[in-house]
């Protein structure tokens, strides 16, 4: 009798026409959710299914391996409640700032700013409010903090805009700055970035508590030339 694993597609990077030709993270994610082929499936907000396939894709290959069970986690994780986009976007800018060259800090740390901005005004909070993990974040990279502060005065970003281009700059901009950050295992802390932001999403929408994952660990900052 034949196994029903034989015929699970091989989790590889980029998109696939179909099973055969392999899966990327959240072609697999549609796969097993019953949905029609793709890597934008419904089941996952699309913010977090972005990150996803940053991940899948930045991932060296053996690495991305131990992605697979983690497939099964980001079902049903659909939402249009922007503080998910907020919530995310805080997430992935966090994890990267303290590891990101100098030359991107201070785009991660405008990000961090227009998160928590973003989520003030949906919570009806004062303006200027910061996370515990955002002020350890940002407190790490004085003068990039220093700069974003300055910048995010004298900026206003509209919800529409946070949701189209903020939000996934920041999903995008931490990626790169992880993948690219002078420390010793980039593909440990992005499977960690991703069960964070899982972890994040199921709170957010299903009210589940967050398990250990959802505090990404710290991670030392590279040393600076």
């Amino acid at each position: 009798m034949d196994n029903h694993l034989d015929h699970m597609p091989v989790l590889s990077r980029g998109r696939h026409r179909n099973p055969k030709r392999g899966a990327c993270f959240m072609e697999l994610a549609s796969y097993l959710a019953g949905e029609r082929w793709s890597d934008h499936p419904a089941c996952t907000h699309p913010l977090l299914a972005a990150l996803a396939r940053l991940v899948n894709d930045n991932t060296g290959d053996e690495s991305r391996a131990q992605l697979v069970n983690l497939v099964p986690s980001i079902i049903d994780l659909a939402s249009d409640d922007l503080r998910v986009d907020a919530h995310l976007a805080l997430r992935c800018a966090t994890t990267a700032l303290p590891v990101a060259a100098a030359e991107r800090q201070l785009a991660l740390a405008v990000s961090v700013l227009a998160a928590e901005e973003m989520l003030a005004r949906l919570d009806g909070a004062p303006s200027g409010r910061l996370s515990e993990r955002s002020r350890h974040a940002m407190e790490q990279v004085p003068h990039a903090a220093e700069q974003a502060r300055r910048f995010s005065r004298a900026a206003k970003i509209t919800e529409k805009g946070f949701r189209r281009y903020a939000a996934p700059n920041a999903v995008q901009l931490a990626v790169v700055g992880i993948v690219q950050a002078c420390i010793p295992d980039p593909d440990k802390l992005l499977r960690e970035l991703l069960e964070s932001a899982i972890e994040d999403c199921k709170a957010l929408i299903h009210g589940t508590p967050a398990e250990t994952p959802a505090e990404t660990p710290a991670v030392p900052a590279p040393a600076r030339i």
